[in-house]
C-alpha cells in the first residue's frame, strides 16, 4: 500500500467553500478509481489561511498512476481549484507504512 499527501491554502474566507468543493468534487474523483483504498482530508483554519493536506491510501504504484497519469509525483488538479487555491504546489509526496494500528 502507498499513502499519497498532497498540501493546499486558501484564503480564510474560502475555507468552507473549498471543503465543500473538495467533499463534492474531488472525493468522489477518488472514490472512483480502481485501487483506491481510503483518504483523509486534514484542515485547519488560521488568521492567515485555511489549510488542507490530503492523505489517499492506494493499493500500488500503479493505482495512483491510474488517477494521476504516469508523472504519479505531480499534483493533481481540479479547474475549480484555480478560484480556491492560493499557490499550486507542484509535486506530492509517496511514502510506504511500516507499521499500523
Amino acid at each position: 500500500m502507498i499513502a499519497r499527501i498532497w498540501h493546499g491554502r486558501t484564503r480564510p474566507e474560502d475555507y468552507d467553500a473549498y471543503t465543500r468543493f473538495l467533499e463534492e468534487r474531488a472525493v468522489p474523483d477518488y472514490r472512483s478509481t480502481p485501487g483506491f483504498v481510503r483518504l483523509s482530508f486534514l484542515r485547519r483554519l488560521t488568521e492567515e489561511a485555511g489549510e488542507f493536506t490530503l492523505i489517499t491510501w492506494w493499493e500500488s504504484l500503479e493505482a495512483i498512476r491510474a488517477f494521476a497519469g504516469d508523472e504519479i509525483d505531480r499534483a493533481k488538479y481540479y479547474p475549480e481549484d484555480s478560484e480556491f487555491l492560493l499557490e499550486f504546489e507542484e509535486r506530492v509526496s509517496h511514502w510506504e507504512p511500516f507499521v499500523e494500528g
